[in-house]
């Protein structure tokens, strides 16, 4: 009993619930069955989540504790799992069969969101091994000295620079491609909550005998593909630019 009450308190399934009831509302439902519509989808998301539990056999990624990047995917990490969830609460249909052939994308997004987070905080970590102040010192100090130095010590000097110059552009690379994954991470996680969102109001309006065409569905699968290809994409960008 206590799994069931955790998941009730889950704010993900509230969120959930309540969507689904205003979106029930939306189209001209009677507040008391718009009512009805949001804690049906409550119940239902809490009673499969207390059954089937959470986490699976994959291992947790290493990510940062407070970090950006474990921010955004806890965030893509409950909206994943609402998915799972509001896909299988759902009675059998057309509408059923097209969010559940959407599964197999949103796993994959989410399996690619949990490297990419690790790639954010592996280089992060090797970021905080660079003092950034005491690089800009010695170029500062090497330049003067360069400047001010005998001919025959030009030379080492210059391989001095050379090398804080190597430094300041592993540096810069570790940086953008931190910055890139982060951008990323943000907008797969905003778009996959986005499309849970759509999938409640579609549920609803399937509840009401209200549903529009498969067009809406056909969107809906258009920029998950989007999602989970971009999300590739930067994957593999990255990797390359650190291979560099």
């Amino acid at each position: 009993m206590s799994r069931l009450v955790e998941e009730l308190r889950d704010p993900w399934g509230l969120l959930l619930g309540a969507t689904a009831g205003g979106a029930a509302w939306a189209v001209s439902v009677h507040p008391a069955a718009a009512g009805a519509v949001g804690v049906t989808v409550w119940l239902a998301k809490a009673a499969i989540a207390a059954l089937q539990g959470r986490g699976d056999s994959r291992t947790a990624p290493v990510v940062t504790p407070g970090s950006q990047e474990a921010y955004w995917l806890g965030r893509a990490g409950s909206a994943a799992h609402g998915f799972g969830e509001l896909s299988a609460s759902m009675e059998r249909g057309p509408l059923a069969e097209r969010i559940a052939l959407m599964r197999p994308q949103v796993d994959d997004s989410t399996a690619t969101l949990e490297r990419l987070a690790e790639q954010a905080s592996l280089t992060g970590t090797a970021l905080a091994r660079f003092d950034l102040d005491h690089l800009a010192r010695e170029h500062t100090r090497l330049t003067r000295a360069r400047a001010e130095a005998r001919k025959e010590l030009v030379h080492d000097i210059d391989r001095a620079l050379a090398s804080l110059a190597s430094q300041q552009a592993v540096v810069d690379r570790l940086s953008e491609t931190r910055d890139q994954v982060l951008a990323r991470l943000e907008s797969s996680t905003i778009s996959i909550e986005a499309l849970v969102a759509r999938v409640v109001e579609l549920s609803a309006m399937s509840a009401t005998g209200s549903l529009e065409s498969t067009r809406a569905l056909d969107e809906l699968a258009d920029n998950l593909e989007g999602v989970r290809q971009g999300l590739h994409e930067t994957e593999q960008i990255t990797r390359d630019a650190l291979d560099r």
